[in-house]
């Protein structure tokens, strides 16, 4: 949102930012589509990763990548949350072959593999305890 403040001296009209709305930068649109491609290879490979272990379900809820796409931050969702930690410690130990594995799906569209990290994604976990929360 934008609001204009007037000069007394010149008597012309400038565009000022209000402090209501920060300035936060998007994503560029190359940085989109490479995140997108992104969730969609790593979630297939969870998904056969994890179909030989019943009752566990890895889902990647969100990717960044950096500027250089270099490096990608994935959020991970896993179901049952009392085995997130162990399943989480066990991707972080595989994270190399994790990334060949990427890398073999998707040599075609980019030069570079980028370099994986992995996070829990708790927000649904923090929705329920605000739900709770609300509900007394």
């Amino acid at each position: 949102m934008f609001i204009f403040a007037f000069r007394a001296i010149c008597c012309n009209f400038v565009v000022t930012r209000t402090p209501l709305t920060p300035y936060i930068p998007m994503q560029e649109t190359r940085q989109n589509k490479v995140a997108r491609l992104l969730q969609k290879e790593l979630s297939l490979i969870f998904q056969q990763q994890t179909r030989a272990t019943h009752g566990v379900m890895v889902s990647v809820t969100r990717v960044r990548v950096s500027p250089d796409l270099s490096v990608c931050t994935a959020y991970l969702s896993i179901f049952p949350p009392a085995r997130a930690e162990e399943i989480m410690d066990n991707i972080r130990a595989n994270d190399k072959t994790i990334r060949y594995e990427l890398g073999t799906r998707i040599r075609h569209q980019l030069r570079i593999v980028p370099e994986l990290r992995f996070f829990i994604d708790d927000s649904l976990d923090y929705i329920e305890h605000i739900d709770e929360l609300l509900k007394k």
